[in-house]
């Protein structure tokens, strides 16, 4: 482990629970959900105070999937979105009504009217959206705004030099000023610091393009066509005016390369990507990004942990690393913040890594196969074909919207239970209560849908962690009664007469009582 804390003069002796290091979306995410659970949190952000414009649309434009959806509604913080009100598809010529485009698979897009919801027997007619759009900064204001409520402490302008832990803490470096927290979390992206200090080992695949975003004016418009267009040398988008998206496939090189990316070498790329003589007059604002696949071989080491790009990267084909860094700070959160208030059991924090890294690899796994099939030789243009073909159909349209928008994600916990390890249904009562506003608080839920007293016996002394809510839902999917964990996970489930030694097991599995 380095250590880079040679400098003390300027040494913050309070101690955190939990420091993090990255402001994004994940970072704060992870902070609101520490700091609901009571414990003291810091954030250190390197990036300065301020907007920027690749975090606003159309740059910063994201979509969120069901399980993010579902995350938001579970903490009070759906309603706060905005963005997906009003804007439902941000690209050109895009199709309303049943042919909507809701989603695509290495550009092929699927549509509305394919999709045959019928198959996900777990969705309510009271459940959250599959899908929407918001940007970075939107979520990055909302979740600042709530984690500055709940005494959260967001310092900008310092980048993790180092840090340096011992059995009971960790010592963190910013230049001359050092903090001190039982825990560290880095979710700051993909170049992050904590991964590389750390010495936590990433490993994966090298790219196969450069990816370009840019902000541009251009003289004849007119000679690039609307929407995502697949070329004999890669691929374009041009979603809205003078903003275009190209992937060129170059191995990367020029990412890598790391020289400044001009006027014309943007001109120069579109040019022969799109085989057309079109101009480009002004740049204002240009990025570039890969398909490098990585992801870490373990997600801890000792008080340290990753989250979000730190812990895992890929193409931003479908917006997935977002939402898989949220599940991450969703399902971290709780089981570090009990840890920390000794309310789990030995093995609570060996799950994370347990239940997230192989979602991880199905992540990277989709972001490849994209790839693979975008390429522009004969091979995958084969493979487009067909894939174009299987997307046009009800079977499997459906199977990629489920992928896409994470509908049938499931955690191995070990039970024979079908909705072990779901996502908890959105069930709403008699009473027009759903259970996503029964989880603001952060806790777990035990439903009862008989009003069976014995079931709230089985949680006398965790009324710090697990709330007792009896009562008939609308559609009960044929269950009796469940125990959700404090990220929304079934934990145990019954549709006969409720087990109250495995309710006990379950309940010994991932609380402790007071």
């Amino acid at each position: 482990m380095k250590a880079i804390i040679e400098n003390k003069s300027a040494q913050n002796n309070s101690i955190y629970d939990v420091i993090i290091s990255g402001a994004g979306p994940v970072g704060l995410f992870l902070a609101c959900e520490l700091a609901l659970a009571k414990c003291s949190v810091l954030v250190l952000e390197k990036a300065g105070e301020g907007s920027s414009p690749l975090k606003k649309l159309p740059f910063g434009i994201r979509g969120l999937s069901a399980p993010s959806i579902e995350s938001l509604d579970r903490r009070g913080l759906l309603a706060e979105l905005e963005i997906h009100k009003h804007l439902k598809n941000p690209h050109l010529n895009a199709a309303q009504g049943p042919r909507r485009q809701v989603g695509h698979f290495a550009g092929i897009p699927f549509h509305e009217s394919d999709i045959d919801d019928s198959k996900w027997p777990y969705r309510l007619p009271s459940s959250t959206e599959t899908s929407l759009i918001s940007e970075i900064e939107e979520l990055e204001t909302i979740f600042t705004r709530r984690a500055e409520a709940l005494g959260v402490q967001i310092m900008h302008g310092l980048a993790i030099t180092g840090f340096h832990q011992t059995a009971d803490e960790v010592t963190v470096q910013s230049g001359d000023q050092s903090f001190r927290g039982k825990w560290l979390v880095g979710c700051d992206g993909a170049r992050s610091a904590v991964r590389k200090v750390g010495g936590f080992e990433f490993a994966g695949t090298e790219p196969e393009f450069t990816g370009y975003t840019a902000k541009v004016d251009i003289t004849d418009p007119e000679k690039l066509k609307p929407g995502r267009n697949m070329t004999e040398e890669g691929m374009y988008i041009q979603s809205q005016p003078g903003y275009v998206v190209i992937q060129d496939f170059d191995g990367g090189a020029f990412h890598n390369s790391e020289k400044p990316i001009t006027q014309q070498h943007v001109q120069k790329v579109l040019r022969r990507v799109s085989n057309t003589a079109v101009t480009i007059s002004a740049l204002h604002i240009a990025t570039t990004w890969t398909d490098r696949a990585r992801q870490a071989t373990s997600y801890r080491n000792g008080r340290v942990f990753l989250a979000g790009d730190a812990a895992h990267i890929h193409a931003p084909l479908g917006g997935q690393g977002l939402n898989l860094g949220l599940g991450d700070a969703m399902n971290l959160g709780w089981k570090l913040a009990a840890t920390i208030h000794n309310r789990a059991p030995e093995n609570l924090l060996d799950s994370y890594y347990a239940e997230r890294y192989p979602l991880g690899i199905q992540v990277l796994g989709w972001s490849r196969a994209q790839v693979a099939i975008m390429k522009p030789d004969p091979q995958a243009r084969a493979l487009n074909a067909i894939i174009r073909d299987l997307l046009n159909t009800s079977d499997g349209a459906t199977y990629f919207a489920s992928r896409v928008w994470g509908i049938n994600i499931q955690y191995d916990l070990g039970g024979n239970h079908h909705l072990a390890g779901r996502s908890v249904p959105n069930f709403e009562f008699e009473d027009g209560t759903r259970i996503g506003e029964l989880m603001h608080n952060g806790k777990g839920v035990l439903i009862d849908f008989d009003g069976n007293d014995s079931l709230k016996t089985a949680i006398t002394g965790y009324d710090e962690q697990i709330v007792y809510v009896s009562g008939r839902a609308k559609e009960q999917l044929g269950q009796r009664a469940l125990l959700v964990r404090p990220d929304g996970i079934i934990a145990w489930a019954a549709d006969n007469n409720p087990d109250h030694g495995e309710l006990q097991k379950a309940i010994d599995s991932w609380f402790v009582s007071n």
